[in-house]
């Protein structure tokens, strides 16, 4: 959950957050570098008398051609890894179907029969004492810990995106396509997460709600919920 002091991402709660923070330094130290050789160039010009055998210039073409390459590499390497990453989905323990809609969000598991759900925000006048203004729901998603969980996204009338930071998730929802995504949940906890495409008046008032707790929870928690 992030707070109005948070300079950075929030808490990495999968695998693939985890990578991505970890490339988000990477890159940064990269332009740390750029910047600082930069700079010490800037530096040195201003303040050295420069004549014209102080380098040969087939010498700094080579430098000058070689060093982009070689950064390029450095960032596309790593950043072409995430992305199969984030792109594979293996046998997941559960699939999770999310639709969109102005400006709710219906939740089907289609692994479990008559499990179906629409989720609205919670508005300000009920907000139980404790809960977060704008981002409670009324019903929460539910998934087991440390289990593979694909999520089909959809949508039922204009574009929508449905987005949890903390998971390292993303996915827009398009009317008549389904898009898929995956996530695995390192750790119990309530992840927040908003519709990240602007929908319409109400778009800001669609958020997302994603509980993840150990798998006997979540088997009560389904049978509960399928027999009602």
């Amino acid at each position: 959950m992030a707070n109005h002091s948070q300079f950075g991402f929030q808490d990495a709660s999968s695998p693939i957050m985890e990578e991505l923070v970890e490339f988000h330094d990477h890159a940064l130290m990269v332009a740390l570098a750029i910047c600082s050789l930069v700079l010490y160039l800037l530096t040195f010009m201003l303040t050295e008398k420069l004549s014209s055998s102080t380098i040969n210039a087939q010498e700094i073409e080579l430098i000058w051609t070689i060093l982009p390459a070689i950064v390029l590499i450095m960032l596309a390497l790593p950043s072409l890894q995430i992305l199969y990453m984030m792109d594979e989905i293996n046998e997941p323990d559960l699939t999770l179907k999310a639709i969109g809609h102005q400006w709710y969000w219906t939740y089907e598991y289609t692994d479990f029969k008559d499990l179906t759900f629409d989720s609205y925000m919670i508005p300000t006048a009920d907000l139980p004492l404790g809960y977060f203004r704008l981002l409670e729901v009324d019903h929460r998603v539910i998934v087991p810990m440390e289990s593979p969980v694909r999520v089909i996204v959809t949508a039922d009338d204009v574009l929508h995106s449905w987005a949890v930071p903390s998971l390292g998730v993303k996915t827009d929802a398009i009317p008549g396509r389904l898009n898929q995504t995956s996530f695995v949940a390192t750790r119990p906890g309530v992840f927040y997460g908003q519709c990240s495409e602007i929908c319409g008046a109400n778009h800001s008032f669609m958020p997302i709600v994603v509980e993840s707790a150990p798998l006997p929870y979540f088997e009560n928690w389904s049978s509960l919920l399928s027999s009602k």
